[in-house]
């Protein structure tokens, strides 16, 4: 992408990322998804969806099935966020650990993908039941990192939950040698089942608490809380205040928490954290120079009670993104020439940045735009022009909306007028 000339001044820009994380218990997608989604919230203005589900169902036939076709969840998810001008950017699965990120479709020319990774920790620390999953891409310039995590269960294995955390951090090295370390990323989302518990505190006193929403004893047993105290880097991840109840465990279809002969505690399990890099500090006689605007706000997080299809509810946080762009313009700009018509050939011209490096793979697509004619008056059928790179693994660029008109729109010309060149 065209870096920013340092006589440019862009702009601040708010953008808006909804992130989800979820474990379904092997569960099909339920038939409505609006609340988690938060369709239906009309001052929200999403620009990014980042979704993570843990324990999709990973049997042998659904394996098949899932790697010939696409899987229920994310088919569910496309069809539900295409109509509103989302495109699936990237995904990345590992066994029932799946990562999904879908844009508003003209922030694609800005988002690189870098780099996607699986880490298993489970059996032998070989097997994908457990681990992490990784995208790793570059937004308007800058460097971030979207991890998907599913740890060790139960009470007694904290340390080893912990254990598993920083294997999967460590473990999300580069072999590009122009990309940093992750901890050096502008930006780290880091969400999933984490299985964190609450200590201490009998089963009885814990479901009082919860029944009287007097959260503040239970959050200083939680095991991710306590942790934080002790271990510097972990204490840089940042979270939401908990301020819904425990996540897990609950009856299936039903929001009453275990009754089974088990009575697991309930314990907040299903956790999103972010991480912003850190600034260098400056020496006491060396200005220090303004690091490029980069704020990540959150807005919202929250569980989803309305869904009962797992034994865990779902969780969402919603954040605004405060940046400033460090790319001034996309690496390619697409223009369909005029008129644009059904029975003839579409010629198309582009121009490309001097830093491009183009490649024989690459592709010109063309993509019908969804319209919600209930908002917008528009009733012929609109169409975008997009650039893929196969290098960058990315679109890199896109044109705006055009039509593409019956013939019976142009006025007929010579029998012997030379048709649009290809």
């Amino acid at each position: 992408m065209a870096a920013m000339n340092p006589q440019t001044e862009l702009r601040v820009r708010t953008l808006s990322i909804h992130v989800v994380t979820w474990n379904v218990a092997s569960a099909a997608p339920p038939p409505d998804l609006s609340d988690l989604l938060q369709l239906n919230n009309l001052n929200l203005n999403l620009d990014v969806y980042v979704i993570g589900l843990q324990e999709m169902n990973c049997g042998i036939m659904s394996l098949l099935s899932d790697t010939a076709f696409e899987d229920p969840w994310s088919s569910f998810f496309m069809d539900v966020l295409s109509p509103l001008s989302f495109v699936k950017v990237s995904s990345v699965r590992m066994q029932g650990l799946l990562l999904l990120i879908f844009a508003k479709y003209q922030h694609l020319p800005f988002i690189q993908i870098l780099s996607t990774k699986s880490t298993p920790t489970g059996l032998f620390g070989y097997w994908g039941n457990k681990g992490g999953i990784n995208i790793f891409l570059k937004f308007y310039g800058y460097y971030v990192s979207i991890i998907n995590c599913h740890l060790p269960p139960h009470m007694a294995n904290n340390d080893q939950r912990l254990e598993h955390f920083d294997r999967i951090l460590e473990m999300q090295n580069f072999e590009a040698q122009d990309i940093p370390n992750i901890l050096d990323h502008d930006l780290i989302l880091w969400f999933g089942d984490m299985n964190f518990r609450i200590e201490d505190f009998g089963l009885h006193f814990v479901r009082e608490s919860i029944k009287n929403q007097c959260y503040s004893d239970l959050w200083e047993k939680d095991q991710l809380s306590i942790a934080k105290r002790h271990d510097l880097l972990l204490r840089e991840f940042q979270e939401g205040p908990l301020l819904f109840p425990p996540t897990y465990k609950f009856d299936k279809n039903s929001n009453n928490y275990d009754t089974s002969e088990k009575k697991r505690k309930p314990a907040w399990t299903d956790r999103i954290l972010w991480r912003l890099k850190r600034q260098p500090q400056a020496a006491v006689h060396t200005p220090r120079l303004s690091a490029p605007h980069f704020t990540l706000f959150p807005r919202s997080y929250v569980s989803h009670m309305l869904y009962s299809i797992s034994d865990h509810k779902p969780v969402t946080s919603t954040f605004d993104l405060e940046l400033k762009p460090l790319v001034s313009a996309p690496l390619i700009t697409l223009l369909p020439e005029s008129p644009c018509t059904e029975e003839s050939d579409l010629l198309i011209s582009y121009s490309l940045t001097a830093d491009f490096l183009s490649s024989p793979w690459d592709w010109i697509g063309l993509y019908k735009v969804y319209i919600d004619i209930s908002d917008i008056p528009e009733t012929e059928d609109q169409f975008l022009l997009f650039y893929y790179s196969n290098n960058l693994h990315s679109v890199v660029g896109i044109s705006k909306p055009f039509k593409i008109q019956p013939r019976s729109f142009l006025a007929e010309g010579p029998l012997d007028e030379a048709q649009p060149q290809i």
